[in-house]
């Protein structure tokens, strides 16, 4: 099996005021020309979750109410994976070029949490006009703006 090196570019920055990500100064020139995108994939690292007895977690027990009795990891946004690695969407509030700084009004990550990689999203590339989804979490909002304002602790079992 192959090994990968993966160095992270920042950190997640979570206080009372607002989300930040911030970058390593070695990748501040890295932002050029991000102005004009409203929003950002951010590849980040579950590192509260990175164990091996969580990496060799395969099934889990109905993580969402609706859901079937066992789940393979695949099928779950869970932390708990082979390689603890997250993608979430994020819209961008303000980017401070000068300090390598991009404030977001949210993400499910931890302050000091490892941000491996941002890329802008672009619709042509990033989104599915008609995706599907089992009917278990049909009722889930279609649209990152929706799962703001959802109820999504009355989806979990945990």
């Amino acid at each position: 099996m192959q090994n990968f090196q993966v160095t992270p570019i920042g950190r997640i920055i979570v206080n009372e005021e607002s989300v930040l990500i911030k970058l390593d100064l070695k990748y501040i020139p890295a932002l050029q020309a991000l102005e004009g995108f409203s929003h950002l994939n951010v590849i980040w690292w579950f590192s509260d979750f990175d164990t091996e007895e969580m990496r060799n977690t395969l099934e889990v027990p109905q993580p969402y109410k609706q859901a079937p009795a066992v789940m393979g990891i695949f099928a779950t946004r869970s932390p708990v994976r082979p390689n603890p690695i997250a993608l979430t969407a994020v819209q961008i509030i303000n980017i401070d070029y000068e300090k390598g700084v991009i404030q977001i009004p949210y993400m499910d990550a931890n302050d000091g949490t490892p941000i491996l990689d941002i890329k802008p999203y672009t619709p042509s590339l990033d989104k599915v006009d008609t995706p599907t989804v089992p009917k278990w979490c049909s009722h889930w909002p279609t649209s990152l703006e929706q799962s703001a304002s959802f109820n999504w602790e009355n989806e979990f079992n945990f």
